[in-house]
């Protein structure tokens, strides 16, 4: 079964090693048919420390790193600043 990849944007690169990803998908309402965008947070690894608030990465499923992590960043597509 292929892992799960998402891109979202860097919320918090204050924790050593682990950022947090906004994931933002949209949806229509399965009774009132409105589009609704939901956001989801993930906890991702991030090795060498590069990721900064605000860049879009791309996240991949893996093994759990610690009681939230689960996901680790593959790819910096944009760098805020």
């Amino acid at each position: 079964m292929p892992k799960k990849v998402y891109s979202g944007k860097v919320v918090s690169d204050k924790m050593d090693k682990t950022v947090v990803v906004a994931v933002t998908r949209t949806f229509q309402h399965p009774l009132y048919k409105k589009t609704v965008r939901k956001i989801t947070k993930f906890k991702a690894h991030d090795e060498d420390n590069k990721c900064k608030t605000g860049d879009k990465v791309q996240i991949v499923e893996s093994r759990p790193l610690s009681k939230d992590k689960r996901w680790a960043v593959i790819k910096i597509m944009e760098s805020e600043g």
